[in-house]
């Protein structure tokens, strides 16, 4: 099912009507329904089951290798991956890649909240629906806590700075890693 992005459920309507002249922050003609679209994409319909505690996740290759997961908060339609990966001697492990559900460690273990910043017209958050990412936000930390899997964000880069996550380690490429991981542990650019 290879099309190019996969958006999940909502983003269809969420996003279709921005434009660079509008105050939408998106911009429609990615998302142009009318054929003219910059990129080819399609909005993820399903078969959903459950995976864990995620009550809707599909098995993109069917073969329970790689999930999609409904991740709603961020965005409507915002989606997660969970990933059965080899690590070290043939071992397996399963790994979340949470996107944007979440921004921190501190965040994902409730040690911290979901912020909020003065901008144009007053408080935003980077989560447009807030009750649904702490919803999300839960169920990832279920996820790590109760079932075991790893857990990597978008924006963290505390495991790569920790190097004590061997599965998250896995992630990496060998060549060049120990340059990448003290250029980051230095907050430099990778």
């Amino acid at each position: 099912m290879h099309i190019g992005t996969i958006a999940g459920r909502s983003v269809k309507r969420h996003l279709t009507n921005g434009s660079p002249t509008d105050n939408s922050p998106w911009d429609g003609r990615f998302f142009d329904l009318s054929g003219h679209a910059s990129e080819r994409w399609q909005e993820l319909s399903g078969p959903w089951e459950e995976f864990g505690p995620f009550p809707r996740a599909f098995d993109y290759f069917g073969d329970g290798s790689f999930y999609l997961i409904d991740a709603p908060g961020h965005m409507p339609g915002n989606l997660a991956a969970v990933a059965n990966i080899k690590y070290g001697d043939d071992q397996t492990a399963w790994v979340i890649l949470a996107s944007d559900c979440c921004h921190s460690r501190k965040l994902l273990m409730g040690e911290e909240e979901i912020a909020s910043f003065d901008g144009p017209g007053g408080k935003m958050c980077l989560h447009e629906d807030v009750d649904s990412a702490k919803e999300t936000i839960a169920r990832i930390r279920t996820a790590e806590v109760e079932y075991g899997m790893h857990v990597a964000m978008a924006h963290d880069d505390d495991w790569m700075c920790a190097a004590t996550n061997e599965v998250l380690l896995s992630l990496l490429l060998e060549k060049g890693r120990d340059d990448f991981l003290g250029r980051v542990r230095e907050g430099k650019a990778p």
